[in-house]
């Protein structure tokens, strides 16, 4: 039996001003808003769509339907039927993977508990089977300890909380990424205080899992052009972000940062024309790493219609990239 771990092999991604670029898409079907990303190895990835409950496993190549999917509707313990976490991130830490919802509001600025959830998982492949279980419990209380630190005062976490997500300085997350040293960092894409991104380091991600409160490190905020975090990513000391607008206005960007006191800096060569960038991960393959990133493609037109909104899932679509340095 095969557990993933987090990938060790090294991309230099130091704050540099070389090109980049995306490669040629690879076409996935079953699903369209895809919104954080996990590789299992070079070849499987596992994604969530935050318009639903489910965990889907994918081949890279050649795309098309996914192999295997994971309905966590009831390990959420969701309220009501049918209604979805909004999950919009995930990070590796050894074996297991963390997912975060957006602890934000619903479009309408209505109160929505069941967005509000911070949990684990497992995957394990058997003879090309993947299997997934859940670890510890689901958090709902993630939102409450934001709100409620001292460190994060200054940003008023609680008038943002009563916002609907794409207001100005509305609460949304939408990036996690584990660091060197075991713990995650939560990126926000909203609220963007002073025009810099905010991103919190959460300290003890497993003690939540267990029912813990939860305990954060001093905020960090990074100039990132004044767009706020869409998806976080890490191979050894060094980290991509995707940066987008807290509404969806205007083309996605992506940045390096080295962590710590350095200034995040711009990949000149990538650009996101007709792309929603939200997903991301990386594999390693044929010795090198590769960063993956995963379009929410929910308003890409199918028949003239938003891909979200076509009843066939087997017509739903959304699209993913190789990030070549």
């Amino acid at each position: 039996m095969k557990a993933i771990t987090a990938g060790s092999a090294g991309l230099a991604l130091a704050a540099t001003t070389h090109a980049a670029t995306l490669s040629a898409p690879t076409t996935y079907r079953g699903m369209c808003d895809a919104s954080a990303a996990v590789s299992l190895n070079a070849d499987l990835f596992a994604v969530a769509n935050d318009e639903d409950n489910i965990l889907r496993v994918y081949h890279r190549q050649p795309g098309g339907l996914p192999a295997f999917s994971f309905n966590v509707t009831s390990f959420l313990r969701i309220g009501k039927k049918k209604s979805e976490a909004d999950i919009e991130a995930s990070a590796v830490i050894g074996n297991r993977v963390y997912w975060i919802t957006s602890h934000g509001r619903n479009a309408k600025g209505k109160d929505a508990p069941n967005r509000e959830r911070f949990f684990a998982t497992t995957f394990t492949i058997t003879k090309s089977v993947v299997k997934m279980a859940s670890v510890g419990r689901p958090y709902p209380s993630l939102l409450d300890d934001l709100v409620r630190e001292p460190k994060l005062a200054r940003f008023n976490l609680a008038a943002a909380s009563l916002l609907a997500p794409k207001e100005p300085g509305a609460l949304n997350i939408e990036g996690l990424t584990s660091t060197p040293d075991g713990q995650l960092l939560i990126g926000f894409r909203n609220p963007i205080p002073q025009g810099k991104a905010l991103l919190v380091p959460l300290l003890n991600p497993e003690q939540l899992i267990q029912g813990q409160r939860a305990r954060f490190g001093e905020p960090i905020q990074l100039d990132l052009g004044g767009y706020g975090v869409r998806s976080m990513g890490r191979d050894k000391d060094n980290y991509l972000i995707i940066a987008g607008s807290f509404d969806g206005d205007g083309e996605s960007r992506a940045y390096t940062w080295a962590g710590g006191t350095n200034a995040p800096t711009l990949m000149s060569g990538v650009r996101f024309p007709g792309l929603n960038p939200e997903g991301l991960t990386y594999s390693t393959a044929e010795g090198r790493t590769e960063f993956f990133v995963l379009s929410d493609d929910g308003t890409l037109k199918i028949g003239g219609e938003d891909c979200k909104k076509v009843k066939n899932p087997a017509f739903r679509q959304f699209r993913g990239y190789a990030l070549l340095p």
